[in-house]
């Protein structure tokens, strides 16, 4: 949890360990998940924090856009911030994503 203050538990902060056998292995991300009123209803925002370099992940800004992520365009109330983290981590190593050239370990968006 971000925010201490934050009564209603909707800001979060997570982390990626970039698997093996790809250009992110050894490399660690923080991810910000923010949880709207409509949670679970409706996914959160994810937004990545460390500058990556992904299909999914919006240049400009880091988040995670939900028309290229299946896992956001198809929300259940089913799936979990975990659920997330483990998609993207996935995703990371899905073939159009394993091999992409990446910003410089530590940068940020």
């Amino acid at each position: 949890m971000d925010d201490a203050d934050d009564i209603y538990m909707r800001s979060w902060t997570g982390t990626v360990i970039g698997p093996n056998n790809s250009v992110h292995e050894g490399r660690i991300y923080t991810v910000k998940l923010y949880c709207d009123k409509d949670y679970p209803e409706r996914p959160p925002t994810v937004r990545f924090h460390s500058r990556i370099n992904m299909h999914c992940v919006n240049q400009e800004t880091g988040v995670v856009e939900p028309k290229h992520f299946p896992l956001l365009a198809q929300w259940r109330r089913e799936h979990t911030m975990e659920t997330i983290l483990t998609e993207l981590r996935r995703e990371m190593a899905s073939g159009h994503n394993r091999k992409i050239q990446q910003p410089p370990e530590g940068s940020t968006f």
